[in-house]
């Protein structure tokens, strides 16, 4: 379910409903473990993030999204897995991504989308707070091409490994097909976001924009949506290896957007970023 409150500030920042009041009751258990779990290593801290942040979620039908700083690939893992299995009755699964807090600093597109990330859609559970984890971390930050960039301004790097993934016969076309889906689709709401002076991460939203600024791609799109949601709902066709193919050329879906967002927005690297 999309949060309602997204979008920009009077001023023209970032704005979210991301609240620890709006967290549901039923994963406050499954928080509480996840805080005992982290608080044992030293300097760990632990974020939540997603729906469950903003009070948008369907408890059994929704994942539990974490952000670790600190924390090692292999202990978060584990730190999911075991929460997923005990809260199963609750939620899909729950996902922990491991950072450094180095993956914060310096001035590039990537550090800033994560400082974006954790200022405006990130709560933090346990651990150094995220000034102290970033002295600089701004009050908010602009909803502008800067933080869509930040965001996605590496979608031509990952088109140029799907490429050579969707080629690969040991690559599964339907997990793939996620994946490109959503990082895609993800793209697609900052180029919408930077087309309109708006702001989300509406992936539904997004392509129903741009489907009306480009009706040539609106069946593409909506196919896109349809692998989106295929991991967790595999109802329907299934996606076929020459779809995707189609889509990762330069003038299939996939092309398309990544072709308009580094006109609009830019990739990572890009002059003035």
């Amino acid at each position: 379910m999309a949060d309602p409150d997204e979008g920009v500030t009077p001023d023209g920042l970032i704005r979210t409903g991301v609240s620890r009041d709006r967290v549901p009751a039923a994963f406050e258990p499954l928080l509480a473990d996840a805080v005992g779990l982290v608080g044992t290593v030293p300097d760990a801290s632990l974020l939540l993030y997603g729906s469950v942040a903003t009070g948008t979620t369907d408890p059994a039908r929704s994942d539990v999204d974490l952000l670790s700083i600190g924390l090692s690939t292999e202990r978060a893992e584990v730190l999911g897995q075991r929460l997923g299995a005990r809260y199963a009755d609750r939620c899909r699964s729950v996902d922990v991504v491991p950072v450094e807090a180095g993956t914060f600093a310096g001035e590039g597109d990537e550090a800033y989308g994560w400082r974006v990330l954790l200022r405006h859609y990130c709560l933090p559970l346990v651990g150094p707070t995220p000034d102290e984890v970033v002295a600089d971390l701004a009050p908010g930050y602009a909803a502008d091409a800067r933080a869509a960039r930040g965001f996605n301004g590496d979608l031509a790097q990952h088109l140029e490994r799907w490429r050579a993934e969707v080629d690969d016969p040991t690559t599964s076309t339907g997990l793939l097909a996620v994946k490109v889906a959503r990082k895609t689709l993800l793209a697609l709401t900052g180029l919408v976001s930077v087309h309109d002076g708006t702001w989300t991460t509406d992936r539904a939203k997004a392509a129903g924009r741009w489907s009306g600024v480009e009706p040539a791609y609106a069946a593409e799109l909506a196919r896109l949506l349809g692998w989106s949601a295929s991991a967790r709902r595999p109802t329907g066709r299934r996606p076929e290896q020459r779809d995707l193919v189609r889509a990762l050329e330069d003038d299939g879906v996939v092309g398309m957007v990544a072709s308009r967002f580094g006109v609009l927005v830019g990739m990572w690297g890009a002059t003035g970023s």
